[in-house]
């Protein structure tokens, strides 16, 4: 169970590791010097992330997403469920998660190893929606296939969303990389 104390905890480490990452860049950063800027220790920090790179591209959201895909009506092709949970799972995204977002993937997209990070994360997320997919019945072929068309169009708009103007938020972002998926005529 995940206590507010442990939200605390991890939202602590984050900020801190950001603000150093930014600072001193990604490579010139140690997980002690996060720990010792969030005021932990480097156990707690490997409690809460496994690796210093997971700071920046773990993925939350992994079961509201696999849950939202799984509320989608079963009669609708995969891809649109799966396009549609997601929509529905990155709605109420709140501001400060918008902006450590931003932060998180600005400073992912200025990396090659990052980014091959933010790849390996990015099939964990595909798991989670292809095994609720085929838990409904979807063929698995067709639920890998259509949970990785929607994760690379929201990886892509993420990775050049340094371009778009600033007020276009993570919500607005990927609404945009998902309703290049939608089916003629639907509603994004």
């Amino acid at each position: 169970m995940v206590t507010p104390r442990t939200l605390r905890t991890r939202a602590r480490i984050l900020d801190a590791a950001l603000d150093l990452f930014e600072r001193q860049g990604y490579d010139a950063t140690t997980v002690n010097q996060i720990a010792e800027a969030a005021g932990v220790t480097p156990m707690t920090f490997f409690r809460h992330f496994p690796t210093k790179d997971a700071v920046l591209v773990t993925d939350p959201y992994d079961p509201l997403i696999a849950e939202a895909v799984g509320a989608q009506p079963t009669g609708l092709p995969p891809l649109e469920r799966t396009r549609l949970g997601l929509l529905a799972a990155l709605g109420d995204i709140t501001p400060t998660e918008d902006s450590t977002a931003r932060r998180r993937v600005a400073l992912v997209a200025t990396s090659p190893s990052l980014r091959a990070a933010m790849t390996i994360s990015t099939e964990a997320t595909q798991d989670a929606i292809v095994e609720r997919l085929v838990a409904d019945g979807v063929d698995r072929l067709d639920a890998a296939i259509s949970a990785s068309a929607c994760l690379a169009a929201t990886t892509a708009a993420l990775l050049a969303w340094g371009s778009a103007p600033s007020d276009v938020t993570l919500a607005r972002l990927v609404r945009r990389a998902l309703a290049q998926l939608a089916p003629a005529g639907a509603a994004s």
